[in-house]
């Protein structure tokens, strides 16, 4: 009885996520479903090996409602590449503005062999050697060094090939862009890093920033990727406000990349890659490690199929 009145727990969470509910404390745990599946999974291979068919049940009834919910996040629907075309590869990372580890940075920048950069959280002791950070990447634009309680920080997009900054910030959102010059033709790249869901800056700041970034996006002609920390899965309120509002798509979201202390497969992917419907996602996968809290994805992209 105590190991079936247990599982309702996981039960209840997969029911919420289905329901749709974007209540922002029903949010908070929505982030969570897919170490919730993982562990629902474990608990219940546990419970058929020690034949407790009873718990077993609704530990399979909480693991099938929870993999419904998940499944948004890892199986997003996908666009078939274009044939021929070419593939541009795409690192994109949360620092963490108190990381000094700039030598776990440059090596997880260039393990990559990544053709654009974007660094979200870049604090002063790496940005005091960009230069040795992004060798490679000539290419860039950052955003002013701003004043946080958890650190200074800004933002940058850097890339092997000539790129003009996208000026356009509203404020309240900490993103910034380019429009880099690709063998895919103009692409827009935006780095985003908004507020987290608790404790609130302001009790809509996700959703206000991420109309804000629906503005940018807005007075952008051709294909968008925007890369950064979004402090939500794709498949919770702020993750389901970008594919309505903005007419994007995120990159599958397994495994995950925060906390980095975790084991990827207990991590939840708040770091996300969103593209715009003209492109196709050709792979997706983690970073080398940086020293921060977050870890880099590193995302192959090219054009859609028309």
């Amino acid at each position: 009885m105590t190991l079936r009145l247990a599982l309702t727990a996981p039960l209840g969470l997969g029911l919420l996520a289905l329901s749709g509910v974007g209540h922002r404390w029903v949010d908070i745990l929505l982030q969570f479903t897919a170490p919730a599946l993982i562990l629902t999974a474990a608990l219940t291979t546990g419970l058929i090996v020690a034949r407790l068919k009873a718990a077993a049940w609704h530990g399979l009834a909480a693991t099938l409602v929870l993999a419904l919910a998940v499944a948004p996040q890892w199986f997003p629907a996908s666009a078939p590449p274009r044939p021929g075309a070419p593939v541009v590869r795409l690192y994109s990372a949360n620092l963490w503005a108190l990381n000094t580890d700039t030598d776990a940075i440059a090596a997880s920048v260039a393990a990559s062999d990544a053709d654009i950069v974007v660094l979200i959280e870049l604090g002063d002791a790496p940005a005091a050697r960009m230069d040795q950070l992004l060798a490679g990447y000539p290419h860039r634009v950052a955003t002013p060094r701003i004043e946080r309680p958890s650190g200074a920080a800004r933002s940058v997009v850097a890339s092997r090939w000539p790129l003009r900054a996208i000026q356009d910030r509203p404020d309240g959102l900490h993103a910034v862009g380019a429009a880099v010059r690709t063998p895919l033709g103009p692409l827009n790249v935006v780095g985003v890093h908004l507020t987290r869901p608790w404790p609130f800056q302001e009790q809509w700041g996700q959703i206000s920033q991420t109309m804000a970034l629906g503005a940018v996006l807005s007075d952008l002609d051709g294909p968008v990727v925007v890369a950064g920390d979004f402090n939500s899965v794709s498949s919770a309120r702020i993750g389901r406000q970008i594919q309505r509002d903005l007419g994007l798509r995120p990159a599958p979201g397994f495994p995950g990349t925060w906390p980095s202390a975790a084991p990827s497969l207990f991590s939840v992917t708040i770091d996300q890659v969103y593209r715009s419907p003209d492109l196709a996602f050709v792979s997706r996968r983690l970073g080398r490690p940086t020293g921060s809290d977050h870890r880099p994805v590193v995302t192959e992209l090219t054009l859609a199929a028309d």
